[in-house]
């Protein structure tokens, strides 16, 4: 036997064995090899003495729990018995070929340490050729054996699940603890009603929840990224399901990885890994190998992985693996069975319905115990109690939050809103500062000349169409303008394609800009390209605000042309070019040109700075350039976004401009859109950004309105700035460098259509019509969804409250009980469920926009919230017990009391549902509140059926109700009337006071003027 375990150590490897009758493994080959995970389990199952096996094609491991009894030895060699057994022939190595067949699909990806190969070792074991990459006849066929490259899903819950979730909360705990002692005491009705309820209940949740696991689920489909990669020698874009390993991915600015892949080459790329490690700045990248096997993931700097962002740079890697088999596949996969956890506003109301829970149960303790002291008999007391707990339990809050939410979702959805996470709702409503990237969010990011200064010169642009004097003759040796133009064309991105009549342009609208600047001139774009082949490019990267590229030219030397930030341009320059000849770069053409420079970003143009060098090195010199000018471009407003500004103004939320463009460019863009509301605009560059220590960035952040020329680490520095301070923030923007802000604010807004993959990838909203209008509507939304939570939280616990209060009321003054255990339980079903669910879909009301944003320091419920909640449910059980005690002077103890008790209660609570519509307006203000149809359904249903059991003999024997003569129906109304005006009349005090608290909100940002 010690023979036989030692002949298959090579298959299989014990590693933890301590506890008696368990084992667990480490299994050759079993790692990403999802059919050996079902030979081993189906092999070991029901073998004698074996209890559970669990293979994990993850981990490699194997869990055996086996009797006691068994000898170790004896299981470990019954596993390797069983691997042995894939080997056909005597003598083959263990792990033969059909063990190999059965690794299959694994093998080819089973995990390597690609990070200490070579990449010549690594192109060579997945059979991939750089330069031209797979073909396709071979991808598809690996694309047939290993799968399509896409993560493991969550599995869904299913429906039994999310049933049996709604009855897993302390409340309906107590309803059924309270429907079991019912059937105890011979109250077979009373249990049926009170499971009723719960019932009920748990059918509203189940159906809410089900449509909020579907919208949930449907946000995770909605792009299907794309790669760039080499496929039969060419550089094209394929969905990133299609990759396979040994495809060659292109890595540029804004690339999205789409798998785990060992780089090839590297040119000062940087990559955002933070959706795999964590770690917000992005980390750099380089094709060495490295010389351990066990560096950290975030240190293995040689590798990409799927999930990741391009955030700089440039290179080529090679794919090692797909799908589940990726890094993040695995983590993916480990986590297995997922759901959105729940939001802090539902934690919050869980937590107060089990206080509610206790309370509830305390009171009805003190019910009960007064009852018995007044002499009434113990079971009745003791239905009366259930009753109450029953009747005290909010059980439908969940429910509320839950329906509310998702609705919401779904409203936002029509207007073109797209909400990835159901936080990003509850945050929307306390936003309290918002931060909007200039270029594409303001702007329409349709750049077009409407400038250049070159030679000291101002030349006229009228329309985007520059007024030559002459064609151009000589790419190089002519004049100054047509060398700028020329440089301008040839250091750009933009891919042009001849069409009939014209050109189309694809690219960037800064560069778009440039090349339809050439073209209007008359510039043969494709012809001068094919004279000037680009052998080489240096893309802009943190710390480098200018673009290189090297061309090469017929008498053989290079041709070197940058394009980029005027200040860094021309720091480079030595000499200008003036009437087609160079001249020395004095002191004074500087200052003309930096002068120039102000100019044009005083009009609110992006400009760019050009220059050109002639050199026999292959690499973008950064000295001795030759200055060609300045080109300024604009780029109109959107439609509506000055309006839209003082919107944000009116609803309290501040506005910042966060861009990269130059100090006087962003100072006039936020002059015309007023974001300093008529006072002194407040301005900080990146010159001043960098010096400033973070706690002082915190103290300053809040009063400044525009920040310039940022880095992507400076727009991080200043959401974090303003978060630190104690604001909300919401960040806006479309680019890569965005991402990094977008995540780390409070909400993250990127655009549909014009933004990046980076951009809506780590973005919380998502403007699918990329119209910042619609965030106005969205943050009307998000303030209605929490009052509407507000609203229904308010009428269940004032309801509920005032049945408590009724009942405890009328027992201690010794007054009998005004309520039976069946009407209690009635109550509970007709008025609390469907008028609560109602006020969750309020519309938005008028001024919940000319409100300033609500503090979200604050508990969800406040002191004073109890305190008005406490008023109202007093004025509820009053008007009760007021026409409980007429009852009880006119006809005696008895049901004809207890009936005016009971109408006058359920029909005060419903006018407490009409009251509940707004905390701050009332029904009687001539600012009428939009209607709620589904309000009227809910109250008008329930009030039928409270009609029909005064009127129906059966259910009015049923309820233990009498019949009502005219004056007693005057003393219902009375009684249920009288609390609504007193609660609407106060309410109307509270707002000429100014004490609503929907008024409240976050303090007032501070004095905005920068000492």
């Amino acid at each position: 036997m010690q023979a036989a375990v030692q002949e298959s150590e090579t298959l299989v490897r014990p590693i933890h064995t301590a506890v008696p009758g368990r084992a667990r493994y480490k299994v050759a080959g079993l790692q990403r090899s999802a059919p050996l995970k079902q030979v081993v389990e189906a092999g070991l199952a029901g073998r004698r003495g074996v209890r559970y096996v669990a293979a994990s094609d993850l981990t490699g491991n194997v869990l055996v729990l086996f009797d006691p009894s068994r000898p170790l030895d004896e299981i470990t060699a019954m596993l390797a018995e069983l691997l042995r057994a894939a080997t056909p022939a005597p003598g083959a190595a263990p792990g033969g070929r059909r063990l190999r067949r059965l690794i299959g699909h694994g093998a080819a990806q089973a995990e390597k340490p690609w990070h200490v190969l070579g990449a010549e070792v690594a192109l060579a074991a997945l059979d991939s050729d750089p330069g031209l990459g797979l073909g396709s006849a071979r991808a598809a066929q690996r694309l047939q054996k290993y799968g399509p490259n896409v993560l493991p899903e969550a599995v869904p819950r299913s429906g039994f699940s999310i049933l049996a979730g709604q009855f897993k909360s302390l409340p309906v705990g107590l309803l059924a603890a309270s429907a079991l002692v019912s059937v105890f005491t011979g109250g077979l009705l009373d249990a049926l009603v009170i499971m009723g309820v719960v019932l009920i209940n748990g059918g509203i949740g189940y159906a809410t929840e089900s449509q909020a696991e579907k919208t949930i689920a449907a946000l995770s489909g909605v792009t299907r990224p794309v790669a760039r990669a080499r496929r039969d020698g060419q550089a094209r874009d394929i969905p990133v399901d299609e990759l396979v390993p040994g495809d060659i991915l292109v890595l540029a600015p804004g690339a999205y990885v789409g798998a785990d892949a060992r780089l090839i080459e590297a040119r000062q790329l940087s990559v955002d890994e933070s959706a795999l490690t964590g770690e917000s700045l992005p980390a750099a990248k380089r094709a060495g190998r490295l010389s351990r096997g066990d560096v950290p993931l975030a240190d293995r700097a040689n590798m990409v992985y799927m999930g990741t962002l391009v955030t700089g740079g440039q290179g080529l890697a090679v794919v090692v693996a797909t799908g589940r088999h990726t890094e993040i596949g695995r983590i993916q996969a480990l986590v297995g069975e997922a759901r959105p956890p729940a939001t802090p506003m539902e934690q919050q109301l869980d937590v107060m319905g089990n206080r509610m829970v206790l309370l509830g149960a305390g009171v009805c303790g003190l019910v009960f115990g007064l009852g018995l002291l007044r002499g009434y008999a113990f079971l009745p007391m003791l239905k009366t109690a259930i009753s109450l707990a029953v009747a005290a339990v909010p059980e439908g809050l969940p429910t509320v939050a839950t329906t509310t939410l998702v609705l919401g979702i779904r409203r936002m959805r029509a207007h073109q809103v797209l909400i990835r996470h159901l936080d990003a709702v509850e945050a929307l409503g306390a936003m309290q500062v918002i931060c909007l990237d200039k270029t594409g969010t303001i702007t329409l990011n349709r750049m077009s000349v409407v400038d250049i200064h070159t030679g000291l010169r101002d030349l006229d642009v009228a329309e985007g169409e520059l007024l030559l004097d002459r064609d151009p003759v000589d790419p190089i040796l002519n004049d100054e303008l047509m060398r700028l133009m020329h440089v301008a064309v040839l250091c750009n991105e933009s891919e042009v394609c001849r069409l009939d009549g014209g050109y189309a342009l694809r690219g960037s609208p800064t560069e778009n800009a440039l090349v339809q600047l050439a073209l209007d001139a008359g510039v043969d774009v494709l012809r001068l390209r094919r004279d000037f082949p680009r052998l080489h490019v240096e893309y802009r990267a943190e710390h480098r605000n200018f673009m290189g590229t090297v061309h090469a030219r017929q008498d053989g030397r290079r041709l070197v042309a940058v394009k980029g930030s005027p200040a860094e341009v021309l720091a480079m320059c030595g000499c200008y070019v003036c009437d087609g000849e160079r001249r020395s770069l004095s002191e004074g053409a500087r200052q003309a040109i930096e002068m120039a420079n102000e100019r044009m970003a005083g009009n609110a143009l992006r400009v760019l700075g050009v220059a050109y060098a002639e050199t026999d090195a292959d690499a973008v010199v950064t000295e001795d350039l030759v200055w060609l000018g300045l080109v300024g471009m604009a780029d109109p407003l959107r439609h509506g976004v000055r309006e839209l500004v003082g919107r944000f103004h009116d609803a309290g939320i501040d506005t910042v401009i966060i861009t990269g463009d130059q100090s006087a460019t962003a100072y006039a863009i936020g002059r015309s859109v007023d974001l300093s509301r008529g006072g002194e605009l407040q301005i900080l560059d990146s010159s001043a950004l960098t010096a400033l220590a973070p706690e002082v960035l915190k103290t300053l952040a809040p009063r400044v309105h525009v920040f310039a020329r940022v880095s992507p680490a400076h727009k991080l520095q200043i959401v974090q700035a303003l978060q630190a301070s104690g604001r909300v923030v919401a960040m806006t923007g479309d680019g890569i460098n965005d991402g990094p802000a977008l995540k780390a604010a409070d909400i993250g807004i990127a655009m549909g259509h014009t933004g990046t993959d980076v951009a809506r990838r780590v973005a919380d909203v998502v403007l699918e019509d990329d119209n910042l209008q619609t965030m106005i509507e969205a943050v009307s939304q998000g303030r209605t969804i929490y009052d509407n939570i507000r609203k229904s939280v308010h009428f269940l616990l004032a309801t509920n409250l005032s049945e408590i209060v009724v009942m405890t009321g009328a027992i201690a003054a010794g007054m009998g009980q005004p309520l039976s255990p069946m009407q209690l339980l009635w109550i509970n079903l007709v008025t609390d469920i469907f008028p609560g669910l109602a006020l969750s879909l309020e519309a938005p009301e008028p001024d919940v926009l000319r409100r300033p944003p609500r503090d979200p320091a604050e508990p969800f419920v406040q002191g004073a919230d109890f305190r008005r909640i406490g008023f109202e449910a007093a004025m509820i059980s009053a008007g009760t017990l007021g026409a409980y005690g007429y009852g009880l002077h006119r006809y005696g103890p008895g049901p004809q009391a207890g009936t005016l008790a009971f109408m006058s209660l359920t029909l005060a609570q419903f006018l407490q549902a009409i009251s509940n519509r707004s905390e701050n307006h009332s029904v009687f203000d001539h600012e009428r509140l939009p209607p709620n149809p589904s309000l009227r359904l809910a109250v008008g249903g329930s009030f039928a059926a409270q009609l029909l059991a005064a009127l129906l003999p059966g259910l009015r024997r049923f309820l233990g109700m009498a019949a009502m003569r005219p004056a007693d129906a005057l003393v219902i109304g009375g009684g249920a009337l009288l609390p609504f005006l007193v609660n609407e009349t106060s309410k109307r005090q509270r707002r000429r006071q100014g004490a609503s608290p929907s008024n409240r909100s976050a303090p007032a940002r501070a004095g905005r003027q920068i000492p």
